[in-house]
């Protein structure tokens, strides 16, 4: 699958125009391993080394989907691997959003930091994801792209009021993607999407 059948493909599922915008504008082969680059549009995840893949294209819209982005908006990635999804948030967010990724690996993060060094509202840091970036919090919106068994509290609490948590929960071998909403000082689950693979979060 080249680049054009794969925004074929997801224009098809009815992704909103902003996210195909960013799918446009982003060079996932930029991303991915040399050896892997005529890989890069197939619609399934690829691995990216330190034991760690970068995201199913379909799984990535559909997470940037449900986290309902918006312009200007200060967005958390954890578990940012080489950086692709950071970047098609900072295409969503715009200029005026500003763009946190937490990478463990040191390798991934070191090489998304090449990868995003375009990207002015983007920064990155390597430690525990764990943590989140309580220096920087509050956010608007959260992602884990990998797999919890449940969402850390300290995490939780990093988000704005009305603020948005997307997120694979579950097993090792078994996931649903929810959509957590803080408001006050309570968490709701508003949305839940079972069906979902991530490696684990580390």
């Amino acid at each position: 699958m080249n680049k054009t059948r794969l925004l074929e493909h997801l224009k098809k599922q009815g992704f909103s125009k902003k996210i195909l915008d960013a799918f446009v504008k982003v060079k996932r082969e930029k991303f991915v391993p040399k050896d892997l680059e005529n890989s890069a549009y197939e619609d399934k995840p690829l691995p990216i080394g330190g034991g760690q893949t970068i995201s199913q294209p379909y799984t990535i819209a559909f997470m940037l989907d449900i986290l309902e982005l918006n312009a200007g908006q200060k967005v958390l990635e954890l578990g940012s691997g080489c950086g692709y999804v950071l970047a098609l948030i900072s295409e969503i967010v715009g200029k005026k959003g500003k763009v946190y990724g937490v990478e463990i690996v040191k390798s991934l993060a070191e090489k998304s930091q090449i990868n995003l060094r375009n990207y002015a509202n983007v920064k990155i840091y390597n430690r525990n994801g764990r943590e989140g970036i309580e220096e920087a919090a509050p956010f608007d919106r959260i992602l884990i792209s990998a797999a919890c068994k449940e969402i850390p509290k300290n995490i939780l609490n990093q988000l704005k009021n009305k603020g948005l948590l997307v997120a694979p929960v579950g097993s090792r071998f078994a996931q649903s993607l929810i959509v957590m909403q803080k408001t006050g000082n309570k968490f709701k689950l508003k949305r839940k999407f079972p069906g979902f693979i991530f490696v684990p979060f580390i």
